[in-house]
């Protein structure tokens, strides 16, 4: 494995718990290579979007998606760019199962000079028979050439 692979393998676990939406989702990456990036989202009751069925909300899927494509991305390129999500679309196909954890797999297709196109799916049990299909695509270098991290505040010190 590359060393740029197994730097962005660390920078994904980084994304995922650093990411305050993916680590109140408690997203893990499973895998991350030249192939694409597999994450799941654990089952968690506070997440259901429908009482009545227990089918988790949308947006944990939505997010998942999101997170897995740009995961892809990093790991198709050769060194590291600070990306952007430019477009998500996303087909829902049917519920997923209450109860199951939901995993996302990605794979990024095309890397020009500026955009990085991915397709996705989510799923619970079989990536064959997905709870919904994501094509996406990415800015890259959307840091304008600025450090990674240039635009964030500081925390004052307490």
């Amino acid at each position: 494995m590359s060393d740029y692979l197994e730097m962005m393998k660390g920078v994904a676990s980084r994304m995922n718990e650093g990411t305050p939406h993916a680590a109140a989702l408690g997203m893990k990456t499973l895998s991350l290579d030249r192939d694409g990036a597999v994450l799941f989202a654990p089952y968690n009751e506070k997440l259901i979007g429908d009482p009545e069925t227990g089918v988790i909300a949308g947006g944990v899927v939505t997010a998942l998606l999101d997170q897995a494509c740009g995961q892809a991305v990093h790991a198709a390129m050769e060194e590291f760019k600070v990306i952007a999500t430019l477009d998500l679309r996303i087909d829902y196909m049917r519920p997923a199962e209450p109860g199951k954890d939901i995993y996302a797999k990605a794979f990024c297709y095309k890397v020009t000079r500026s955009v990085a196109f991915v397709r996705a799916v989510a799923y619970d049990a079989d990536p064959d028979d997905p709870v919904a299909a994501a094509q996406a695509a990415f800015m890259l270098n959307s840091s304008g050439g600025r450090r990674p991290g240039a635009n964030a505040k500081t925390r004052a010190a307490t």
